[in-house]
């Protein structure tokens, strides 16, 4: 079994590791840069890891590593994920990704009779929200029957907060700001629908010390499950969880124009505030090593029989000071490994669906349970 994983930042270190430490695979760790990798992979080099160098918009040297695989799990920025599921459907191997922009993952979907007639499965929206949260969701939804109401929240934390904003970077600043000023898609009254982002608050307890966090509207996270479920939920939802007090000063900072992508005069050049916003306070809120907790949720409501039913399923992972990896790495690079792996296996069917649609729920819950990451019934 040759595996190529694309991105040899945080979550594809972490996708490479769960398929080495997991199954017997070949894998080949590729990107622009892969010299500087984690200690929790340098005991493979030699072995079973390889390491690659390539430009993922070289064409030809994408080709080429896709030649030499049967399955691609794709930890790179998602603006690459099109191009990449094309060339993947055209190799005839699997593919899945971290998603990460849904109308990319729209134009993902326009590819499943391509995928289907080459007999691979392309899986888009497989790390942590979307991909985690979205399949204990679509459980959610299948045990309650006839679906009210459907919520989703999700954070990653540190676990000793420091102020002003009590958070900690775990992946990407940029990243982060696009989902607090990128409108988020919802259901209501059965419908998809948009609401503002870093609106919304409310409290959502958790067992101590997390305690209660609070939780806002932010983009991304539902991916294409409002369309999926249109009609069929009345009400749909995500947030993100974060301690108290953040989604206030993010929201000044925000209104304040500071993480605007329009440029402005300052002196004799021209900046993006949000240029400037990230240079300052990305430094101040990266520590290597400190420890971090991701924290889900996700809370179906409906009836059956007539009766109310609910159904919620919960999910706290922290820091891992063995490997050592992030809470965030961990529940994110390695649900994507798991899909890939499902993909192999032939698990997954031909075509194009997101994780929410084609990854079995229990199947994928054993998965997690086998590498420390509990999904609890509450």
């Amino acid at each position: 079994m040759r595996t190529l994983v694309l991105g040899a930042g945080l979550q594809g270190s972490a996708c490479a590791f769960d398929l080495l430490t997991m199954t017997d695979a070949e894998v080949t760790l590729a990107d622009q840069r892969v010299s500087d990798l984690p200690p929790f992979l340098q005991p493979y080099l030699g072995g079973r890891l390889t390491l690659l160098e390539i430009d993922a918009r070289d064409d030809g040297a994408v080709k080429a590593a896709l030649g030499a695989c049967d399955a691609v799990m794709c930890a790179l920025p998602y603006y690459f994920n099109l191009p990449i599921t094309q060339a993947a459907i055209d190799a005839g191997v699997h593919y899945c990704d971290l998603g990460g922009n849904t109308q990319i993952v729209h134009d993902q979907e326009e590819l499943h009779d391509a995928a289907a007639e080459r007999g691979v499965s392309v899986v888009p929206d497989c790390g942590l929200a979307p991909g985690m949260a979205n399949i204990l969701a679509a459980e959610c939804i299948r045990r309650v029957g006839t679906a009210r109401s459907v919520k989703l929240y999700v954070g990653g934390l540190p676990q000793h907060p420091k102020p002003p904003l009590n958070y900690q970077v775990v992946y990407s600043l940029e990243g982060a700001l696009d989902y607090y000023t990128t409108p988020s898609w919802v259901v209501r009254d059965g419908v998809p629908a948009q609401v503002e982002p870093l609106t919304d608050l409310e409290d959502v307890c958790f067992p101590e010390p997390l305690g209660t966090l609070e939780a806002f509207h932010t983009g991304g996270g539902l991916s294409t499950m409002p369309w999926a479920f249109q009609g069929k939920v009345g009400t749909m939802e995500y947030k993100t969880l974060r301690y108290p007090g953040h989604a206030h000063i993010m929201k000044a900072i925000r209104d304040l124009g500071l993480v605007d992508m329009e440029t402005v005069d300052v002196g004799p050049a021209r900046v993006r505030p949000r240029d400037v916003f990230v240079a300052i306070v990305d430094p101040q809120l990266r520590n290597p090593d400190a420890e971090d907790v991701v924290a889900l949720r996700v809370v179906g409501d409906g009836e059956r029989d007539g009766a109310p039913v609910r159904v919620s399923l919960r999910v706290l992972d922290r820091y891992d000071r063995e490997a050592p990896m992030t809470a965030m790495m961990r529940t994110t690079g390695f649900s994507l490994s798991i899909t890939g792996q499902m993909q192999l296996a032939g698990t997954v069917a031909p075509g194009v669906r997101a994780a929410f649609q084609s990854v079995p729920f229990e199947p994928y819950v054993e998965a997690l349970a086998r590498r420390g990451i509990q999904v609890i019934e509450e």
